[in-house]
């Protein structure tokens, strides 16, 4: 998931859709390409590598089009060659695409059953060859597009330009961030405001499942529904969209909404989607199989994000993980056997305790691997390996997409060990690839939960205390959205595994107490209900956050229950952390809290 541009100019466009992709070259790359109209006939430049390579193209042969749209890829599906490169095209249309198509092979088989044949190996020429058919039916270009979005599971965002149509261009949002820009005689189509800055300060942003048919005059905007809706333009100064909030009060709100797009362009860094397997982009300095134990350390959220990884770990490789906050590992002076793995997660890559311990752990000779988003940080430059999430710059203090695509990495790890210790075979890798490559799709349906938890927030707004239960990967979750709820609403709130309340948290319980317990339907949902029932027959409130199998048998009266959709249960953790961070942020916000930057706390914790 990178970076997509499209403008209706009245001059040549692809200058300006180039200066605009470098705009956008923080998010990685690793190929790019234009597509104008020229002369009524789409004309491409593609080139494997960085920016330079397709403005090499454009000088030798350069395009005069004044539409056009232009794209930044990290491979996804198919190796990140010229040929894989966006935009694609047929003879009807162009096409760019961010996201992962996740029914694409189904798609692909229904379209090549009709005789449709392909070029490349991507996910996003089943959208382009699907638009086609539908014109070849008799359908106009934005009626082909109307009945096509439907087709489409994942979370994407697209942008088409078509042959004979000099004022027409159509964009679609669904789970992934688009952005049209208003000019004079002129329209422009971003993924990131960030890449429309030179050229417009009007920006309005499409809401998911927003679609729009652009041309010089303006943008008609349709919902889901097909219905023509108004969405409100922003006014904001060049220099604003280095720190731009969007369409949200806050960033942390935004930086949630940015969890499909993101944790899908970290996928995307670490699984072949078509191969259905797990490929690191790094070489390892040692082999899995060889590997006696792991040691994980980190602190606050990164140090959950870790214990849910022990899980993986232990369950996928059947290998041993010790884990520990990082401020009391780099003091117990634990003993670690020469070879061994020690691996750190850390958003900012400076956080001191974490350094010190990742130190520690190079002096004893400990394979050093670090799960960091800032990839020019001194863990990443003292580390052995270096495992980057892509969540790009993460203003707000509590940390959210940055825990995700933690979680996005580590659950890769874990597999790739399985894997190379012969624990996980190729099939279960291709089911747990399969529920990866859904991961961005879910989270942006979970997102759709958010009116019903704000209404909730009102009432957790009244508690002094509250209680979060879970029970395997959902212990740390529930340790975590405790950590939420008190750093930026101040509540007092404590997470415990759901089987300890019987060994002193049940005496907290009374009519008064929230108690949320997180409990996707698996193995363990009914030792989790009988939990539930202890808290109900004490005359605690229920927050049940669960799916639609678990809403079905609990058989409780609950305070409210959040029905999340249906996954995988290796995944449950990342899709699991929407409705705790929208629940956190949302009964801040009704309190009137500063969630961006709550109270005594720091976003880089570079001291002891």
């Amino acid at each position: 998931m990178c970076g997509i541009v499209g403008i209706i100019g009245k001059t040549p466009v692809a200058p300006q859709i180039v200066e605009a992709l470098k705009r956008l070259e923080y998010r990685g790359y690793d190929s790019a390409g234009v597509a104008t109209l020229e002369g009524g006939k789409l004309e491409r430049r593609r080139a494997e590598g960085k920016l330079r390579n397709l403005e090499t193209k454009l000088s030798q042969a350069p395009l005069s089009g004044i539409i056009g749209i232009g794209h930044t890829r990290w491979a996804t599906h198919g190796k990140p060659n010229e040929t894989n490169a966006h935009p694609h095209a047929t003879d009807r249309l162009a096409v760019v695409h961010n996201g992962i198509i996740e029914n694409f092979r189904e798609l692909k088989t229904g379209l090549e059953a009709k005789g449709v044949a392909f070029e490349t190996e991507t996910d996003t020429e089943v959208v382009a060859q699907l638009v086609t058919y539908e014109m070849r039916q008799g359908r106009g270009p934005v009626e082909a597009v109307a009945v096509t979005l439907p087709r489409l599971r994942g979370a994407f965002a697209l942008g088409f330009v078509f042959s004979g149509e000099d004022d027409l261009m159509i964009g679609a949002r669904h789970g992934a961030p688009l952005a049209i820009g208003y000019g004079q005689g002129e329209m422009y189509l971003g993924s990131d405001a960030l890449a429309l800055a030179p050229f417009t300060d009007e920006v309005c942003y499409l809401e998911d499942g927003d679609w729009a048919v652009l041309c010089r005059t303006g943008a008609d905007i349709h919902d889901e529904t097909g219905r023509l809706v108004q969405r409100p333009r922003h006014k904001i100064q060049s220099a604003a969209f280095m720190a731009d909030k969007g369409n949200f009060r806050h960033f942390m709100a935004k930086e949630i909404h940015e969890q499909p797009e993101v944790v899908g362009r970290t996928l995307a860094h670490y699984v072949n989607f078509s191969a259905g397997r797990v490929e690191l982009p790094f070489a390892l300095p040692f082999d899995f199989k060889d590997l006696k134990r792991i040691s994980i350390s980190a602190c606050g959220t990164a140090y959950l994000a870790g214990l849910i990884s022990k899980y993986w770990f232990e369950r996928l490789a059947r290998i041993p993980v010790e884990i520990d906050v990082a401020s009391e590992f780099r003091y117990r002076e634990a003993p670690l056997e020469p070879g061994s793995l020690a691996l750190f997660v850390s958003q900012s890559g400076e956080t001191a305790d974490t350094l010190a311990s990742l130190r520690y752990a190079s002096a004893e000779k400990q394979h050093t691997l670090s799960v960091v988003n800032v990839p020019t940080s001194t863990m990443a430059r003292e580390s052995n390996v270096i495992a980057q999430t892509l969540a790009g710059v993460e203003v707000g203090v509590a940390s959210t997409k940055a825990f995700t695509c933690q979680l996005t990495v580590l659950l890769t790890l874990a597999i790739a060990a399985g894997r190379a210790r012969g624990t996980l075979s190729a099939e279960a890798e291709k089911e747990l690839v399969d529920a990866l490559i859904g991961v961005p799709g879910l989270l942006s349906e979970a997102m759709k939960r958010e009116h019903q938890i704000e209404i909730l927030s009102r009432e957790l707004s009244k508690a002094q205390d509250v209680l979060y239960l879970g029970r395997g990967t959902s212990y740390p979750l529930a340790l975590e959205g405790a950590l939420k709820l008190k750093e930026i609403s101040y509540i007092h709130a404590e997470g415990y595994a759901a089987g300890e309340l019987k060994h002193g948290p049940i005496a907290l319980i009374d009519e008064t107490m929230p108690v949320i317990v997180i409990a996707p339907h698996d193995h363990i949902f009914e030792k989790t209900v009988s939990n539930m029932q202890e808290v109900a027959a004490r005359g605690g409130r229920i927050v049940l956050i669960t799916d639609e199998k678990g809403a079905l048998e609990t058989g409780l009266d609950t305070m409210a229950t959040i029905v999340m959709p249906s996954a995988h249960p290796i995944i449950a953790p990342i899709l699991h952390a929407v409705p705790i961070q929208l629940l956190a942020y949302h009964t801040a916000v009704f309190m009137g809290k500063d969630v961006d930057q709550p109270r005594n706390l720091a976003k880089s914790v570079t001291v002891e």
